[in-house]
C-alpha cells in the first residue's frame, strides 16, 4: 500500500511538472524575447552614440582645419601688409629726399637769380653811366664848332677806338666767338657793328663779326639792336649754312654765315647819335 502510494505520487508530481513545463517554456521564450528586445536597443543606442561621436569628431575636424586655414590667411595678410607698408615707407623716404633735393634746387636757383639780379643792376647802373658818358660827349660836340679837333683829340684817349661818321669804332687784333666779341663789345659801351649801306660795307675791308643773327628764329636774320635786317650784302649764295650757320662774317666781297662757336676777329661800334 505505501509503495502503491509512493508510486502514485511520484506519477502525479511527473504529471504536474509536465503540465508546468509549458508555462515555463513561454516564460523562458518571454524573458528571452524581452532581453533580445533590450539588447537590440542597445545595440540601436550604441551605434547612435557611436555615430554621434564620429559626427562630433568630424566637426571638431573641420572646425580644427577652418582655425588653421583662416590663421594661415591672417598670417599671409599681415605679411602681405608688411611688405606694403614697407614699400609705403621707402617711397616716403624716396620722396622726402626729391623734396630736399628740389628744395636745395630750388634755393640754389633762387641764390642764383638774385646772382643775376644783381649783375642785371650792375650792368644796368653801368649802360646808364656810359648814357650819361655819351650825352656829355654830344653836349662837348654841340659846343665846340670844331668838330674833327675834339674828335682827334678823344682818338687819343680811348685806347684804340675810331671815329667815323659821328660812331666810334673798335677794330680787333684778337680773335673771338660772336658771343665773346659781342660781351666785349658790351662792357664796353657798344655793340657789334650794324652795317647798314654800302660805303660802310666796302670802307671796313678783311674778314670780322658783324651783329647779325638767326639764332632766335631760323631765316628771320636780325640785328644786335632788335631791329630786322632788310637788305644786306650777301655774297654770292649766302646765307646757304640752314641751322648750323647762324651767324655773319664780313668779307670786301659780301656777307658769309658761319657757325657762332667759329673765331673771327670783330669791330665794335658806338653810335654818337
Amino acid at each position: 500500500m505505501l509503495l502503491y502510494f509512493e508510486t502514485f505520487s511520484a506519477h502525479l508530481l511527473r504529471a504536474d511538472r509536465q503540465r508546468q513545463l509549458p508555462s515555463f517554456i513561454r516564460l523562458r521564450a518571454k524573458l528571452l524575447s524581452s532581453y533580445m528586445s533590450s539588447s537590440g536597443s542597445d545595440s540601436v543606442k550604441i551605434r547612435s552614440s557611436r555615430a554621434a561621436a564620429v559626427c562630433l569628431v568630424l566637426l571638431c575636424v573641420l572646425l580644427l582645419t577652418a582655425v588653421i586655414v583662416l590663421c594661415v590667411h591672417i598670417h599671409t595678410k599681415n605679411t602681405n601688409y608688411r611688405e606694403e607698408t614697407h614699400q609705403l615707407l621707402t617711397k616716403i623716404t624716396n620722396l622726402t629726399e626729391e623734396r630736399d633735393q628740389l628744395l636745395t634746387k630750388n634755393i640754389n636757383m633762387t641764390n642764383e637769380r638774385n646772382g643775376l639780379l644783381i649783375n642785371n643792376d650792375n650792368l644796368t647802373k653801368q649802360r646808364e653811366q656810359f648814357k650819361q658818358e655819351r650825352n656829355q660827349l654830344r653836349k662837348i660836340l654841340s659846343e665846340t664848332g670844331d668838330i674833327e679837333l675834339q674828335l682827334t683829340e678823344l682818338v687819343v684817349f680811348t685806347d684804340g677806338w675810331l671815329y667815323s661818321n659821328l660812331s666810334f669804332y673798335f677794330i680787333s687784333s684778337l680773335k673771338k666767338t660772336l658771343n665773346e666779341s659781342q660781351i666785349y663789345c658790351m662792357e664796353r659801351g657798344a655793340d657789334l657793328i650794324i652795317i647798314n649801306d654800302r660805303e660802310e660795307q666796302v670802307s671796313r675791308g678783311n674778314e670780322f663779326w658783324i651783329g647779325l643773327t638767326d639764332s632766335d628764329e631760323e631765316g628771320r636774320w636780325k640785328w644786335v639792336d632788335g631791329s630786322t635786317l632788310t637788305s644786306g650784302f650777301w655774297g654770292s649764295g649766302e646765307p646757304n649754312g640752314q641751322r648750323g650757320e647762324n651767324c655773319v662774317v664780313s668779307y670786301p666781297s659780301g656777307w658769309y654765315d658761319y657757325p657762332c662757336n667759329d673765331a673771327f676777329r670783330w669791330i665794335c661800334e658806338n653810335k654818337i647819335f
